[in-house]
């Protein structure tokens, strides 16, 4: 991945300085709990009131808003769930696919990910890290608009899993060079 920076850092997604950051959205984009509580109390209702009106959507795609009162330019809900709360793998791939595909549309050079799945979702980090650290690494190119896609991880578990995984996903791709 030469052309795009990937990081990985432990924190608060809605603090970060990126064009846009990525929530990880229920198909009906109503915002609750974990990343998307902490996007409306940050960035305020308007985001999930914008949100609302481009819903219902399909599993696995995403949609734009504005950024409310946060500092990034926009937000990207990438619909990692239906409302039975149910993720799999094929829902994350989509949905990270999806994030990357409008931001792209949008023209960004950095976006922030937060862990797609893995909250109420239950879906397993170390796992979900491997889906969308090896979609970012499919997505990166010369011809692409974003150079840095940053995870932002809350939880110390989550973390250790997407540094873990992102060792691997290097160590690895250097001995295919």
């Amino acid at each position: 991945m030469t052309d795009t920076q990937i990081e990985i850092v432990q924190g608060d997604i809605t603090r970060q300085d990126v064009d846009a950051i990525v929530n990880a959205a229920n198909n009906h984009l109503w915002m609750g709990a974990g990343t998307a509580g902490a996007i409306v109390r940050a960035g305020g209702r308007e985001i999930e009131d914008e949100a609302i009106r481009q819903g219902p959507i399909e599993v696995g795609q995403a949609v734009v808003t504005g950024p409310g009162h946060l500092d990034c330019k926009h937000v990207i809900h990438a619909a990692a769930m239906g409302q039975d709360l149910h993720t799999s793998a094929d829902k994350i791939r989509a949905s990270t696919d999806n994030a990357l595909r409008r931001a792209e549309e949008l023209g960004v050079t950095s976006i922030a990910f937060p862990a797609l799945g893995t909250g109420v979702g239950g879906f397993d980090y170390a796992q979900a890290a491997e889906i969308m650290l090896t979609v970012c690494y499919e997505h990166s190119g010369a011809d692409r608009s974003v150079r840095l896609v940053r995870f932002v991880l809350f939880d110390q578990n989550a973390f250790e899993a997407f540094d873990q995984v992102a060792r691997n996903l290097a160590a690895a791709d250097q001995v295919h060079e």
